[in-house]
């Protein structure tokens, strides 16, 4: 059983940027595809960019630009976000994906970013 623990969410202006982080309770990197999710008030989850065991990351459009998905090859997966959106206010997930086990997957709890003057 993998635990996923993110931190680093937070109240922020508009224009502002936060740095996520999301630590697993082993080092998973060279097993499992990471990501990570977000789900918006009165809105479905959504995808925000993925990186994985090759290292190729991917963001969703309305996050490109501002956001970069990194890790630390080990155990610990970042998420820079600048120029934050009031739009950008969700709940953020980290998610880890066995690569090749397709019902292994694990949630971290999230943690909330508020994107307001």
């Amino acid at each position: 059983q993998v635990r996923l623990v993110e931190s680093g969410g937070g109240l922020v202006q508009p224009g502002g940027s936060l740095r996520l982080s999301c630590v697993a309770s082993e080092k998973i990197f060279d097993f499992y595809n990471m990501a990570w999710y977000r789900r918006a008030p009165g809105k479905q989850r959504e995808l925000v960019a993925s990186f994985n065991i090759g290292g190729k990351t991917s963001y969703a459009d309305s996050v490109k630009g501002r956001f970069t998905i990194s890790g630390d090859r080990m155990k610990t997966l970042y998420l820079q976000m600048d120029n934050l959106k009031a739009d950008d206010t969700a709940v953020y997930y980290c998610k880890a994906h066995h690569f090749d086990i397709q019902d292994r997957e694990y949630w971290g709890q999230g943690t909330q970013v508020i994107v307001s003057p």
